[in-house]
């Protein structure tokens, strides 16, 4: 492995493929002027999508905006980002690469940039297997040289300048090694500083004389450098088994438990751009949905798709992804309620609650479009409750006729609201066959009309009444003998009483419903109509959710796939998944694959080690991680000897926050929520200000004071941790207190201070996980 900056001399030339920087001897001023040359195509690029004049294009005005649409979000991805390096790498082939092939599915645009279409010739699955054949074909001439970056890029003649991290061609970048070469003699890495071009680092893939090292020095910078603002993209340092889940095929769902620091967040948000890239038609039409933990979460991760130029995909969290704007969200049930109405059993009694309206035709009164009174019927009307009159004549279907319908579409199991739309065409047959019978000759308007009369109408919403999903799920949270009569079976009554509100709501509108709660509603909403399914959903920080929050989830993606994301030891709900496949099996994704990352590239060496040791206690079957870096971090625990003086625990607080604030990177104060006004006071008579979680960190201001409950999914350079000990004891048992210092302990990227007074947690104190 060759590396190079401008601090050190120049090696001598090293031979390349034919073509490339001929006549050039300071290799490092030949990639400069090609990322000059690619900017200045990249404006050129741009500049011609924004010239584009559609007024005379467009059939009608909805085309036009559609189209417009398009060209807006075509020039968006155009944009040359500066804190963005346009590419990352290069590839030197032995081979030329087999010839590039339009695709017929194109991106948002105008559909004029070829060589995105060239780029774009892999989409999984068969595409993706052609795509990659052409990639790997040689030829007998010298090979190729590729530029690897966010996005395509090409010269005025249509030629490839930079390619797409996510074609084929670029696979190699990521995977390819001294044992699998995948025809790659050199791989170039390229380092930058404030945006310029400063270094470059070479592996020559294919000589026997260079030893293989584990990681690149430029590898590791990039990872270690600080980090301020909100999360940005890892495409220049996805490893390979990262890029085998990014580029994995939409068919199918995969499952990442992935411990602290592995990358499965970026992992995940860089499969949605792969397949957007891969699968753009699909996923334009079908839709594409991010879910996270929490509002904070998401404005952390907001910048990542943009920056590879992605803006299609939609963020949101579990409780806005079922908020109803009828069920508002303004209550709290206790850590039991809680549970027991996130299990799965209440699937069950949601279903029998549902279709517990549903009655047989003989307990109805006869239905007739004839002027009739109860007196004048004679004795036989009781077993025919639905006369339709037509003309001269009437037409009557017996009460039996009518429950073998309602019969025969209970048992379909279809949607209660789609079997209710059903049952009067049902009820229209059975009419028309009469008429047939008696020498007519209806056609399909004739049925349509029977289905639409009133005498069948009346019938159907007596037989098969309509239901409010919210008022339903209000009656049994409030109706103790209606939550008994569909619980049966299902939950003991010890249960029951947990689910049942202390002073029931008079109605919907006045009902201090909770989150849970509205969770109920969403899946009665299904029960009675079938929720639209997207074409792919990731989700984050799964390991949190309840079996009602993961069918929630899995309704969005029934005809679609998924890519689900956390890691059991941070489970630090009371309803927290203990295993995968149950989880996934709540999803209706029982199918779907597991695959572990362990290795940490974000997290130091001797902060993961020292986190690792409660794993024993809240996630023993799990791997242990590990860290490739190779730098320890830095780490100190420290016990603070007289907390109840002035200097004590808050004046060590704000004694570490300003050393680290000497350090080069954000900074997160954590800790336990009852410990938040008091730490705040101390910084502000410091002078320190401090941000709230979800506000984006500058240069200017860098420390961040975070409630334990909010750290999750969000990462520092330095972090300062108060009192575990608090921190466990907020969370109602010891197991969930435990996973949320877990949590907060991984939340580093360069360095960790622990403070504390009382005694740290047991678990705590091993030596070893």
């Amino acid at each position: 492995m060759t590396a190079r900056s401008e601090s050190e001399p120049l090696p001598a030339q090293r031979s390349l493929p034919a073509g490339v920087g001929e006549g050039d001897s300071n290799p490092l001023d030949r990639e400069r002027a090609h990322l000059t040359a690619s900017r200045t195509a990249l404006r050129a690029m741009r500049a011609d999508a924004e010239s584009l004049d559609i007024r005379d294009v467009a059939a009608n005005w909805v085309n036009a905006e559609a189209l417009a649409a398009g060209i807006e979000a075509r020039i968006a991805s155009l944009a040359d980002l500066a804190h963005a390096p346009l590419f990352f790498g290069r590839l030197d082939y032995l081979h030329t690469v087999g010839g590039p092939e339009p695709d017929a599915a194109e991106g948002p645009g105008d559909g004029s940039d070829r060589n995105d279409r060239n780029d774009r010739r892999s989409s999984g699955g068969g595409d993706r297997d052609r795509g990659t054949a052409e990639a790997q074909q040689a030829k007998s001439r010298p090979g190729h040289s590729f530029y690897i970056g966010r996005r395509h890029v090409h010269d005025p003649d249509g030629d490839p300048m930079v390619i797409d991290w996510r074609a084929p061609v670029s696979q190699p970048f990521y995977r390819a090694s001294k044992k699998d070469p995948q025809d790659v003699a050199l791989r170039r890495r390229f380092g930058y500083t404030a945006g310029e071009l400063t270094a470059y680092e070479d592996e020559h893939l294919t000589d026997p004389a260079e030893a293989e090292r584990r990681t690149s020095a430029l590898l590791q910078a990039e990872i270690e450098r600080p980090r301020v603002g909100p999360m940005r993209d890892i495409v220049a340092t996805i490893q390979p088994e990262q890029d085998e889940i990014v580029r994995s095929g939409i068919e199918g769902t995969v499952c990442v438990q992935g411990a602290p620091g592995t990358g499965k967040t970026a992992v995940g948000l860089h499969r949605v751009a792969y397949l957007l890239y891969a699968h753009r038609e699909r996923l334009t039409r079908t839709g594409i949905l991010v879910i996270g933990p929490n509002d904070s979460f998401l404005r952390y991760i907001e910048q990542v798709l943009p920056a590879l130029g992605e803006f299609e995909a939609r963020q949101t969290t579990v409780e806005s992804l079922v908020a109803r704007p009828d069920v508002p969200v303004r209550g709290t049930d206790t850590a039991e309620a809680a549970r027991l109405k996130g299990d799965a059993r209440m699937a069950e009694v949601l279903r029998r609650a549902v279709r517990s309206g549903v009655r047989t035709a003989s307990d109805v009164r006869t239905a007739s479009d004839a002027p009739t009174t109860r007196t004048s019927a004679p004795p036989e009307r009781d077993q025919e409750p639905l006369v339709v009159v037509r003309g001269s004549r009437r037409w009557r279907v017996p009460a039996y006729e009518i429950e073998e319908m309602v019969r025969e579409l209970l048992g379909r199991d279809m949607r209660y609201g789609a079997a209710r739309e059903a049952l009067p065409q049902r009820i229209a047959h059975a009419v028309l066959t009469r008429m047939e019978r008696a020498g007519e000759a209806p056609d399909d308007r004739v049925q349509d009309a029977v289905a639409r009369s009133a005498p069948v109408k009346a019938l159907v919403k007596e037989v098969w009444p309509t239901v409010d999903p919210a008022r339903l799920v209000l009656r049994l949270l409030s109706e103790a003998d209606f939550l008994a009569e569909h619980a049966q079976g299902v939950l003991s009554s010890e249960e029951q009483k947990q689910l049942l509100w202390t002073r029931p709501a008079r109605s919907v509108r006045s009902a201090k419903w909770s989150a849970a709660d509205v969770v109920l509603v969403d899946e009665a909403a299904d029960l009675v109509q079938r929720t639209h399914s997207l074409g792919h959903v990731v989700l984050d920080e799964a390991q949190d959710l309840s079996a009602m929050q993961y069918r929630a989830v899995g309704r969005r993606c029934t005809t679609g796939s998924a890519t689900i994301l956390g890691d059991l030891a941070q489970g630090t709900t009371p309803w927290a998944t203990e295993s995968w496949d149950e989880a996934l099996a709540h999803l209706g994704k029982a199918e779907a694959v597991v695959e572990e990352l362990t290795e940490g590239f974000r997290v130091p060496r001797d902060v993961i080690a020292y986190a690792s040791r409660l794993l024993g206690a809240i996630a023993p079957t799990l791997t242990p991680a590990t860290s490739v870096r190779e730098s320890p971090g830095d780490f100190a625990v420290e016990r603070v000897s007289s907390p109840d003086e002035p200097s004590g625990q808050d004046g060590a607080i704000v004694a570490a926050c300003r050393a680290a604030l000497r350090k080069e990177g954000s900074i997160g104060l954590i800790a336990a929520e009852s410990r938040i006004p008091a730490l705040e006071a101390a910084l502000s008579a410091a002078g320190l200000a401090a941000l709230t979680p979800g506000e984006e960190t500058s240069r200017e201001a860098r420390l961040t004071l975070v409630p334990a409950t909010l750290a999750k999914g969000l990462e520092y350079d330095y972090v300062v941790l108060d009192e575990p000990t608090a921190i466990v004891a907020a969370e109602p048992d010891e197991r969930t207190g435990l996973r949320r210092l877990y949590v907060c302990l991984t939340r580093a990227v360069s360095g960790l201070a622990v403070l504390h007074t009382a005694p740290l947690p047991e678990a705590l104190t091993h030596s070893s996980p």
